[in-house]
Parts: structure tokens; sequence; C-alpha cells
């Protein structure tokens, strides 16, 4: 049997998110950010809230992952957690307005890397690149947990 790392679309996904997250680390450092913000600040810059259990489920993410996320976002003043007025058990996650305040820089930030990550690509081999990432995450989802949209 042989393995070729450069003919295994897991391993070459694997290893340019890696890639991704570790410039896209480098370059939220100074703000005190890391990648793993990333998740919770996409599905709350729009100013809206969310549960936890909503927060999770959006990323493909562990609770217990994004609860350790969640604790160090709420330690750095970055997330405000507000109880549901109509059930108590519930708490409903936003941005701090600290965070929203750095929303367009972090956007910034993300679209760099990204420019750089596709910059070898013509305008069709992006739309191309995208669209086939966007059947194969679709695909893998579908297979892993039927139940999940």
């Amino acid at each position: 049997m042989s393995l070729t790392r450069h003919r295994s679309a897991g391993y070459m996904t694997n290893w340019a998110a890696r890639l991704f997250a570790r410039m896209i680390d480098r370059k939220l450092k100074p703000l005190g950010l890391s990648s793993g913000n990333l998740p919770v600040f996409f599905a709350l810059a729009d100013g809206g809230s969310r549960t936890q259990k909503e927060l999770a489920l959006g990323a493909g993410i562990e609770q217990p992952t994004m609860a350790a996320t969640l604790n160090r976002m709420d330690r750095d003043g970055l997330i405000v957690r507000e109880k549901d007025s109509n059930d108590r058990r519930i708490t409903h996650i936003r941005l701090s307005k600290a965070a929203l305040a750095r929303a367009d820089e972090i956007k910034t930030i993300v679209d760099q890397v990204n420019e750089t990550a596709l910059s070898d690509l013509n305008s069709l081999e992006r739309r191309v690149f995208m669209e086939a990432l966007g059947k194969v995450t679709a695909t893998l989802s579908q297979a892993d947990d039927p139940s999940e949209p």
C-alpha cells in the first residue's frame, strides 16, 4: 500500500486548514484573538444572538469545545450572556460592543488570508474551487449525520 498525501483530499484539506489557521492566528494575535474565536464571530457579527447549542451546531463544534471557547471569550469581554426573558434556563449569547467594534478588522484579516490563499487561482478556478468545497462539505456533513442540514 502506498500513501501519497498530495493525492488524499482529506489530508490536503486538513493541511490547508492548518495553514489557514496558522496565518489567521498570527494576524489575530495582536488583537488578543485566535482562529478559535472565528466561528462565534461569523455567527454573531450581524449583531444577533444565539444559544450555545445553536453556536456549536452551526460551527460543527462539540458542546464542550464551544463552552470552553465561550468561557474564554466571556473572560476577555468579547461576548455577553443574557437569560431568555421567557425561559430563564436558556441563555442567549451575543458579541459585546467591544467585539462588534473589531468585526470589520477581523473581516479584513480573514479576507486578506483568503486572498493570499487563492491568489494563484483565476476567477473561474476560485468559483469552481468554492463550489466544489461546498459540495464536499455538504456531502461529508450528510454522510456523518443525515439528520443535520
